[in-house]
């Protein structure tokens, strides 16, 4: 299975329990990640604790997978503690597989959300 295949597949498998709401926040993070960065938008989506938190912590279970040996646990917390710790190139590639990833999440909670 290819990285794309995997990040469709775990996008599909997670926005089963989406709803329209959580598809504009899907939709609205990778303009958030560019406009403030990867760091302050899992803050304000942690801080906003509702469908927010929701998606952001789907995106850090998945960036989690990708990175074990960085990021230790997808925990707002730890994980937080770890993207500061990293390497600019680190971060740089976490952030990148963000977008990787969100790209893959937008299609598919649009999807299952219409589907249903």
């Amino acid at each position: 299975m290819t990285l794309e295949q995997r990040r469709a597949q775990d996008a599909w498998q997670r926005a089963q329990r989406y709803t329209q709401e959580h598809v504009k926040i899907a939709k609205a993070l990778p303009a958030l990640i560019i406009n403030s960065g990867l760091m302050q938008v899992l803050a304000f989506c942690h801080q906003k604790n509702d469908k927010h938190e929701l998606v952001a912590s789907d995106l850090r279970a998945w960036l989690q997978s990708r990175f074990p040996q960085l990021l230790r646990s997808s925990d707002f917390s730890t994980f937080m503690e770890a993207l500061m710790q990293a390497s600019p190139r680190d971060f740089q590639a976490v952030t990148a597989e963000a977008f990787a990833w969100l790209k893959w999440m937008r299609q598919m909670a649009a999807a299952r959300v219409k589907g249903d």
